[in-house]
């Protein structure tokens, strides 16, 4: 099983980063997700900030949500 999520910080440029609960912090690219069904409203910066952990893993204000082992094995290692 893959680390979950514990932090997550949305930046301006539609990344995510995200720490792990075994300490690793990542960033996530979103952007191609923005094009996508229910995820088209986080386009809106505000909307897209709404970002928040949820049982190991992220989801938005209006439901929106990724699966944790997307999230660590898409995203790459913060610098």
């Amino acid at each position: 099983m893959n680390p979950r999520v514990k932090k997550v910080r949305p930046n301006d440029d539609f990344t995510i980063e995200i720490t792990f609960d075994n300490d690793e912090v990542k960033v996530f690219d979103m952007k191609p997700y923005l094009e996508i069904g229910v995820f088209k409203e986080l386009k809106n910066i505000s909307e897209f900030k709404t970002v928040k952990v949820s049982l190991g893993s992220i989801q938005w204000r209006n439901g929106q949500d990724l699966c944790p082992d997307t999230l660590y094995l898409d995203s790459k290692r913060a610098a």
